[in-house]
């Protein structure tokens, strides 16, 4: 599943008349970097969320993008707005299987790899959740989560870094105890994901890894023109 249902009021005026995840970084808009790094890694069934200006991300791709199908989630048209992480996963759950892999369109990581193996390995654990962590950007810099030496997510740690956005997830989390919301939540109830994780964290049902490769969050104008600046490597 790939999140695209944000307003990005932090990147107004640019937001104003496009949808964040269509913005362009590097010569692509920034939702196809994720789209295009997971049907590299063998995964072509799509979802996306949508809201703020949501139809233009089907007037952009439609239902095949490449090799991949795209299916919507849209949160826009059906609710007024969007669901915020937690509400919009539940309302997608229908068009996801047992265990899938989320990323939000507006962050740019052109190198991260999405893998079989990863998900094998997450089957194999009975995690509900398995987060990629990166070091902690300018904008937070005291980090969301911690990591133990056997890759236990942690909310407590004398270290922390910040969620990339990138996880596997088992629908398991998005179900009671975690979250009381109906698979579907056709009452569109807004919901975030931390207190989901934070709980399963609790538990010692999530696990993380630690992403060094290139990351941005692609929150302000200014981190855009930073990026655009920059020139990808041959």
């Amino acid at each position: 599943m790939i999140l695209a249902a944000g307003r990005g009021e932090r990147m107004r005026p640019l937001t104003d008349a496009t949808p964040k995840p269509l913005l362009e970084v590097q010569g692509k808009a920034l939702i196809q970097w994720p789209m295009e790094a997971l049907a590299a890694g063998g995964f072509t069934e799509l979802v996306v969320n949508t809201a703020w200006l949501g139809e233009q991300i089907p007037e952009r791709f439609g239902a095949r993008y490449q090799d991949s199908n795209l299916s919507y989630s849209h949160e826009g048209r059906d609710f007024g707005g969007a669901l915020e992480t937690a509400g919009g996963i539940v309302r997608a759950l229908p068009l996801l299987g047992e265990m899938f892999w989320v990323v939000a369109g507006d962050v740019f990581a052109p190198d991260f790899l999405f893998t079989q193996q990863a998900v094998d390995r997450f089957a194999a654990s009975g995690r509900l959740a398995h987060l990629w962590l990166v070091p902690n950007p300018a904008h937070n810099l005291k980090g969301d989560f911690g990591i133990d030496a056997d890759g236990t997510a942690l909310n407590d740690a004398a270290q922390k870094h910040t969620f990339s956005t990138i996880a596997l997830y088992r629908s398991e989390l998005f179900a009671p105890p975690y979250c009381a919301i109906p698979p579907g939540n056709a009452q569109g109830v807004k919901a975030a994901l931390a207190p989901l994780l934070r709980t399963a964290m609790g538990a010692g049902r999530v696990s993380a890894d630690i992403y060094m490769g290139q990351w941005a969050d692609v929150g302000t104008p200014d981190r855009l023109r930073e990026l655009n600046e920059k020139k990808r490597p041959a």
